[in-house]
């Protein structure tokens, strides 16, 4: 079934959902629901890479909006026919950079498959029959416990102030009546005055009791309170940081909600049991009232507990974020940002009455060259409940931008510390006033701390701030933390890193493949728990190229183009050259295993096994491929198509068995494109690649394409590491040599000679370079081994093959 169609059949909450991300003016749902047949199956992901391509689903798009408008105006639909049309002039904007409305459609298609996906998994756990309770910690029972006793007291303190109330009302009727009459019998006037001083004593102990019942009422809130705003809060503080910077915990509000505002409702019955005890008192009062003394404590206990709680109550559900951005908490000058703040103090008749305002930086550092902003935009919202899929009071803020203040000399302060655009941390406060019944407070609540760019080229940098501050910061308003920056220990470093592969890509890492990291921070060690990794070995050492640099652009590569084979488990990826070595070679031939280059910033590469003449295992690896390979020719079609040419023998592929020994078209299979050989779409671009043609010991550039067209297409140069020879020492060697001269390989007993008929075809498919790793020393120090006469070939007619 199509993907809107699945959309549109999820339930209401979903569907919701689905509302709120089209309340923008990107992509109108009117388009994206008329065009979903033809949205779908456009490659919206490379459109976003490739301008020509991106020009051209542009105008298929606008020729796709005449057509409908066409229809709409044959079916006399004047509305509709209006707002195509001005869904076709505001596209008109992306005419200069098609790119951006390609990325802008993927973007609203990942979200509708987040939407897909989160309701798929509810429709599982509620086929598992999962109660609630099995997932509740003790400390959540005992909490439940504890409220349901709080409710409970409450209902009986109602009781218990309707009996004193009867009381009173009893003592009244018997007091009045007896000045009324005028009792002449002094006997019967002793009586009755006795009578009604039981009466007065009774409700005396009645009022004592009634507020030491109110006093226990708010001892057990007190304790709940403590409960709820310093452990249950401030653990789902942490954890919407830590999911802030990948980690799958949990930051549904829905359940704080209901334990909030259940203590609020008692707090609220509270007060106004002490305002009806304040009535009965101006009623009927006598000499030492224990109402007259002990209400106005208790009062002001009341008043207290409830400006904490609703203090507390008052937090941003969903942190600041750029639709199209890295993540959240990084914001970009002068372009939109959404934030939604809640109150998880649900009382319905508040809906729409409490208005909220959004600040920025109350509190700035007075520290040098630190910038100041203004919010612009839509800045005042009501709490209401129509913008959350499950009835909570939120102000979603959609359209907020920020720009920088010029004046007052760019933060000029008393502190010579400074700090980089993306160390410097600011906050965004929402401000309101909760008033009901009589009670007012002002509430405030702020954003995690933010880092503000002004160039998208600072987003990489920007992001490694934020996974650094919300993997180690325990205070959440602490913008001067990289002013002293801590180091993060290893365990806590490796399970940051994981969370980021896991949330791009539904994956993280092993324990296996983080030892490779390690290894790769700190060298050999039995144990790394006790390690550490300093925030400037994170992203300032060996620049441009930093550890930081080195890991994302995997991450990017990755999530861009080998997401299902690494959801799969299909590579690797961390492992060390040496690791790798070790464990092909106790392999059957033909094993391979798939690994992320060490130098190559967001390259993989692919090492097999073979056996030699003697019978010894022989490791090969080719030169990493990036983005430039893999965005023309998927991975696993490289993999599909990759051989060797022996002399006089049929070419082969010798990739047989993923490591460890999974048949390669069994592991591959299920992603191999219908057409192969010539029929195949990749088939152009594997051609048209350099191939190396040896005689003997000598090596030659060669075109496996027929004479006439590799005349026409000529040969591309070879990019980057020649078979990943920088691994170790970090040397690129460009194929366009002097015209004059070439020097021989000095790993090659012969030279390079002139062309002849091609014998041996050692490999095609980018350039892949064999190496012997048979000339390598050991398992410690283990560079890919660089065929060097491949530098310094001249490019050859080429030629067809015999």
């Amino acid at each position: 079934m199509a993907q809107w169609d699945r959309l549109r059949q999820l339930p209401s909450a979903y569907r919701q959902q689905l509302h709120e991300l089209y309340d923008r003016d990107a992509l109108p749902m009117d388009v994206r629901h008329y065009l979903a047949p033809w949205i779908e199956k456009q490659e919206w992901q490379r459109a976003a890479r490739d301008d020509a391509f991106a020009m051209v689903l542009f105008q298929v798009l606008l020729e796709n909006l005449d057509i409908q408008h066409s229809r709409f105006v044959q079916e006399e639909s004047f509305l509709l026919q209006h707002n195509i049309r001005r869904y076709k002039q505001n596209f008109q904007r992306y005419v200069d950079d098609p790119c951006a409305l390609a990325t802008t459609i993927l973007w609203f298609l990942e979200k509708e498959k987040e939407i897909l996906e989160s309701a798929e998994l509810a429709e599982k756990v509620q086929l598992l029959q999962v109660e609630p309770e099995a997932m509740e910690t003790s400390s959540q029972q005992d909490l439940e416990r504890k409220l349901a006793g709080l409710r409970n007291e409450v209902q009986c303190m109602e009781h218990t102030i309707i009996c004193l109330e009867e009381q009173q009302d009893e003592f009244d009727f018997k007091y009045q009546t007896h000045k009324l009459e005028a009792v002449v019998d002094e006997a019967r006037k002793n009586e009755q005055i006795r009578a009604l001083q039981l009466l007065v004593n009774k409700l005396n102990d009645c009022r004592k009791s009634t507020l030491s019942g109110l006093n226990n009422i708010l001892d057990r809130t007190q304790d709940i309170i403590d409960v709820l705003v310093k452990k249950e809060l401030v653990e789902w503080q942490r954890r919407q940081q830590k999911a802030c910077i990948g980690a799958p915990d949990n930051v549904c509000l829905d359940q704080l909600e209901k334990w909030f505002s259940c203590v609020a409702v008692c707090l609220f019955q509270v007060w106004e049991f002490l305002t009806k005890l304040e009535e009965l008192v101006g009623k009927v009062s006598y000499e030492n009232d224990p109402v007259k003394a002990q209400n106005p404590t208790l009062q002001k206990r009341v008043d207290t507990l409830l400006r904490d709680l609703l203090k507390s109550s008052f937090v941003v559900e969903t942190q600041p974020s750029m639709p199209q951005g890295k993540g959240s908490l990084v914001l970009r000058t002068n372009v939109q940002f959404s934030v939604k703040a809640r109150l998880l103090v649900k009382f319905p008749e508040l809906n729409h009455s409490m208005k909220v305002d959004v600040s920025m930086d109350k509190e700035a550092p007075q520290i040098k060259g630190y910038r100041r902003f203004n919010v612009l935009g839509t800045k005042i919202k009501a709490l209401n409940m129509a913008e959350s899929t499950n009835g909570g009071m939120v102000a979603d803020f959609r359209h907020l931008t920020l720009k920088e203040q010029k004046s007052g000399g760019g933060g000029k302060g008393v502190s010579d510390i400074s700090l980089s655009v993306t160390e410097e941390l600011h906050i965004i406060y929402f401000n309101t006033v909760f008033e009901l019944k009589g009670f007012s407070v002002e509430l405030q609540a702020s954003t995690l701390p933010v880092v503000i760019i002004s160039n998208s080229s600072q987003q990489q940098s920007a992001w490694a701030s934020v996974l650094w501050f919300n993997m180690l910061s325990q205070d959440p308003k602490d913008v001067m933390f990289f002013a002293n920056t801590p180091a993060a220990t290893w365990p806590q470093f490796g399970e940051m890193l994981s969370w980021q592969f896991l949330s791009a890509t539904k994956r993280g890492l092993d324990g296996t493949q983080l030892e490779m990291i390690a290894n790769k921070l700190f060298g050999k060690k039995p144990n790394y728990d006790s390690c550490t990794v300093p925030w400037s070995k994170f992203t300032k050492e060996n620049t441009p190229d930093t550890f930081w640099v080195w890991f994302d652009g995997i991450l990017m590569m990755v999530k861009t183009y080998l997401e299902d084979l690494w959801r799969d488990g299909l590579i690797m990826g961390f492992v060390t050259k040496g690791k790798e070595k070790s464990l092909l070679k106790k392999k059957k031939r033909g094993t391979f295993l798939l690994r992320f280059s060490e130098s190559v910033i967001g390259g993989i590469t692919f090492s097999w096994v073979e056996i030699t003449v003697t019978g010894e295992p022989d490791v090969k690896t080719v030169q990493p491929f990036t983005k430039v390979d893999l965005s023309q020719i998927p991975f696993h079609e490289i993999i599909r198509n990759f051989q060797i040419l022996e002399a006089e023998n049929v070419p082969e592929n010798p990739l047989l068995y993923l490591y460890p020994d999974t048949p390669k078209d069994e592991a591959f299979g299920k992603y191999y494109t219908e057409k192969s050989g010539e029929n195949s779409p990749y088939i152009k671009y594997i051609k048209t690649k350099l191939v190396f043609v040896s005689k003997e010991n000598t090596l030659e550039a060669r075109s496996p394409m027929p004479s006439d067209m590799a005349q026409g297409e000529g040969l591309e140069p070879m990019n980057g590491l020649c078979g990943e020879a920088a691994e170790q020492d970090g040397d690129l060697y460009p194929l366009t040599p002097p015209p004059e001269s070439y020097d021989p390989d000095p790993m090659m007993n012969g030279s390079v000679v002139d062309p002849e008929p091609p014998q041996d075809l050692l490999m095609y498919l980018n350039n892949p370079n064999l190496f012997d790793n048979d000339l390598l020393q050991d398992d410690q120090s283990l560079p890919d081994f660089s065929l060097q006469g491949f530098n310094c070939l001249l490019p050859q007619s080429c030629g067809s093959f015999p």
